[in-house]
């Protein structure tokens, strides 16, 4: 037995080791699992980290895309817009043959002796 119970702290001691040397690499694995899954979600937002820093990258638009979209608000906004006082010489001749409506006449300005000043009245002498 005295072999036995010398051996013991040794066995002992290479069973702690195996524990903490499976905490340790279950700890990693799940680090690198972890981090392997956030490196992928940031890729997918065009972020990624490297070691010279962080690289932020910008969504392609095609460019045919970009230009039917700025074609299509100019359209609209051609269409949408009228301009009251614009008279073209090409088109629309029928509204400008149309007589001008009449302008209103304007009355002349009133004196300060119609405004509120009092008059004798009409029919005496003072």
């Amino acid at each position: 037995m005295s072999a036995f119970s010398k051996l013991a702290p040794l066995l002992i001691l290479f069973v702690v080791l195996s524990i903490f040397a499976f905490i340790g690499y279950a700890v990693y694995c799940i680090a690198n699992d972890v981090a392997d899954k956030t490196a992928q979600k940031m890729e997918k937002r065009h972020l990624s980290i490297t070691k010279e820093g962080m690289v932020v990258g910008v969504k392609e638009k095609k460019e045919e895309r970009y230009v039917d979209q700025t074609q299509s608000f100019l359209v609209k906004a051609w269409n949408f817009s009228t301009w009251p006082a614009y008279k073209s010489r090409v088109w629309n001749k029928e509204q400008q043959e149309q007589p001008a409506p009449p302008v209103p006449q304007h009355r002349p300005s009133q004196t300060s002796q119609s405004r509120g000043a009092p008059q004798p009245p009409q029919g005496r002498a003072p």
